[in-house]
């Protein structure tokens, strides 16, 4: 057969025509597939920062508020807490803070930016229950030595009122602090440092 009956021109843009709808095709596909990647507005909204007014918390009280679905205890400590935090040093597995289970500015004895405000994630260490507060020095379950904490009904894990895991218990490390931030005196943000950091 002869080329010479071959228009190339058409040819040519038969090719291009074909090649520009397929490019589109192709965009057209990937857009709602690569967008299906980001996350919903929803989960969004499950990461993001909380903010917590502790205008009205009193000496002893815990405020729970949720964070990445998570429980994050705000507990404010009173001076007889916070002196009894350094009688407890012997009986704590970690009660320097070694392990890192908080932000470099809550490694200190209180775990905390304020000695006075305990900021930590109320999940266990070691299979995830949910601690319970036990503010009380010395009730009759917990025993003579007692001087307030958080107590797990799951396996018996306990816990002081920094966070801070007791020897010989199954839990192996301190409560979480999650990053946070005074934005006021009265208003707490979780989730976020001061430096803006997640």
């Amino acid at each position: 057969m002869s080329q010479s009956g071959v228009n190339k021109g058409r040819r040519r843009f038969l090719i291009g025509a074909t090649s520009a709808i397929g490019a589109v095709g192709a965009v057209g596909i990937a857009t709602p597939f690569v967008a299906s990647w980001n996350p919903s507005a929803k989960a969004k909204a499950a990461g993001a920062p909380v903010k917590a007014d502790i205008s009205k918390l009193e000496k002893g009280q815990q405020m729970i508020v949720e964070w990445r679905g998570q429980p994050v205890w705000i507990v404010k400590r009173s001076e007889q807490n916070l002196a009894d935090l350094s009688k407890l040093t012997d009986k704590l597995a970690d009660p320097t803070s070694s392990v890192e289970q908080q932000p470099e500015y809550a490694q200190n004895e209180y775990r905390s930016i304020k000695p006075e405000i305990a900021v930590l994630l109320g999940i266990c260490t070691h299979l995830g229950c949910s601690p319970t507060y036990r503010p009380e020095v010395a009730p009759d379950d917990l025993g003579p030595e007692w001087l307030g904490g958080f107590n797990c009904p799951c396996h018996g894990s306990r816990f002081d009122l920094a966070g801070r895991v007791y020897k010989g218990v199954p839990a192996p490390t301190n409560l979480v602090v999650p990053p946070y931030n005074f934005i006021s005196d009265e208003v707490i943000e979780v989730g976020v440092d001061a430096g803006g950091n997640a």
